[in-house]
């Protein structure tokens, strides 16, 4: 599934420049992925559609609104997040970690959080690996159009294996 991500990223600009799933299942055919992989990767894209409707519709219950929706408020940028049993057990500590790493840097704001952590959720693997996780985080951000700082892309693009530690 996360190569048929890593593909829809590295070819269409931004999430709005994406076909529509049913389309983007013929093209991922076509390039030569299989149909398991592709349909596990449409199902998890079609989650990050609705997560972020979800934090669009937060989004405007913070705001003063005439009209009345069912979507939870936007989390507060103060606010501390605590981890479910659930969560831990999937994700994993290093996951965890990397997670935190990115808001203490300022890099990943409350809604996007939980929607990375929402979709990792829903992705195989028990733990997640960090590089799956990267690439959530990237889907995330493709999603909303927003390209991450360049030293952070550097982060969730580089492969830490062949890093010596001194």
């Amino acid at each position: 599934m996360f190569e048929v991500l890593v593909f829809v990223y590295e070819n269409y600009w931004r999430g709005d420049a994406c076909p529509e799933l049913r389309q983007l299942g013929r093209k991922l055919s076509i390039v030569g992925f299989e149909e398991d992989e592709i349909a596990q990767a449409l199902v998890w894209l079609d989650g990050l559609n609705l997560a972020a409707q979800g934090a669009q519709m937060g989004a405007a219950l913070a705001e003063p609104a005439t009209s009345a929706t069912t979507a939870a408020p936007r989390p507060s940028p103060s606010s501390m997040r605590v981890y479910s049993v659930a969560e831990q057990d999937h994700l994993g500590a290093q996951c965890l970690g990397f997670i935190s790493f990115l808001e203490s840097s300022g890099v990943l704001p409350a809604h996007m959080r939980e929607i990375v952590l929402d979709r990792a959720m829903a992705a195989p693997g028990d733990p997640v690996s960090l590089d799956d996780l990267k690439i959530i985080v990237l889907m995330v951000y493709w999603h909303f159009g927003e390209e991450p700082d360049s030293l952070v892309l550097d982060e969730l693009c580089d492969d830490a294996s062949g890093r010596l530690a001194h």
